[in-house]
């Protein structure tokens, strides 16, 4: 009988140790893609580049960088916007 709590406890631990070995790479990949995209957009972000930005809108809608759905930016807006 105790042989079969050791197979659950031994199954229940693999399969945890699975699920976070999974949730870290995919947080891995998602960091470092948000990282990539940082340095991408922020080589982008300059005054012409914003000024034009601001004219194709023109407030017509908010702006999508500052989305809930927007996970990979909720770091940068919590820090406070760089200019």
């Amino acid at each position: 009988m105790s042989s079969t709590v050791a197979s659950r406890a031994i199954g229940s631990i693999v399969s945890l140790g699975c699920a976070s070995a999974v949730a870290a790479y995919v947080y891995s990949q998602l960091h470092t893609e948000s990282n990539t995209m940082d340095r991408y957009f922020s080589a982008y972000h300059t005054a012409e580049s914003e000024a034009s930005r601001k004219r194709v809108f023109d407030g017509a809608i908010d702006d999508p960088r500052k989305n809930l759905l927007n996970i990979l930016s909720w770091k940068s807006f919590s820090q406070g916007e760089k200019k």
